[in-house]
Order: structure tokens, then sequence, then C-alpha cells
């Protein structure tokens, strides 16, 4: 489903996603380091799920452009240079409507790896 809306908030570093429901217009909000841990580019997805990247320190990422791509997606850039990644219409459907469970699936991820959101953390393992 086609979003009837899209807004970058610079303000908030938030998109605004609309959407023509049966029961009216429904708008989602997401933040930028969501859109960010979850960009579907090859350098955080990877070419297979084995070879994902988990994105770590990007509670800061601020969202700086969004680029429509034909009639099927966009390409959202973030202030540490990271541009690459098409989020199809459908991806951004699946990001907003399993926002809450992505994100725990996130959060979770970060727990296991003894990683962190900030990007001033380093986690230092001794072995």
């Amino acid at each position: 489903m086609n979003p009837t809306k899209i807004k970058l908030h610079k303000s908030s570093n938030t998109l605004e996603l609309s959407y023509a429901e049966a029961q009216g217009e429904i708008s989602y909000t997401l933040n930028a380091e969501y859109l960010r841990i979850s960009s579907p580019s090859a350098e955080v997805r990877g070419h297979s799920p084995d070879q994902a990247v988990l994105q770590v320190g990007k509670s800061k990422v601020k969202l700086v452009g969004i680029e429509a791509v034909g009639h099927y997606a966009v390409k959202l850039e973030y202030d540490d240079g990271h541009d690459s990644g098409l989020y199809t219409w459908d991806y951004l459907r699946d990001l907003s409507v399993n926002q809450a469970q992505h994100w725990a699936d996130y959060l979770d991820a970060l727990n296991q790896a003894k990683q962190s959101r900030d990007p001033h953390t380093s986690v230092v393992q001794f072995v």
C-alpha cells in the first residue's frame, strides 16, 4: 500500500507516513534512528540474512534528506553519510505497522551483542 503523504520533519528528526484506510487516514511517525538501523541497504542487511550487520551507536543520527525513486520507493539520507538502500512502499508500510516488534527485536539484538545505541559508548570485552 502506497502512502498518501510523506513528510520529513527535520525539527523532530522523524518521517511521517500517512495511509488511506477504510476507517480514514492513519499516520505513523518513524524516527531517524529506527529508519537508519532498518536500512534496506546491502551495508546493513548484507546480501543474505547471515551477512546482516547490527547497527550500533545510531541514537543521535539525523535525517537530512529524502528523494523519490520512481513511483515505488524513497531514498533517505542521514548525517552519518549513509544514503544507500531504497525504502519501498511495502517496506515502509511494514516498518510502520510493525514498529513496536521491529524495535524490540533490535533492542534485544543490541543486548545480546552487548552493544549500545549511544554513539559515545564503546563496549570493551576482555577474554
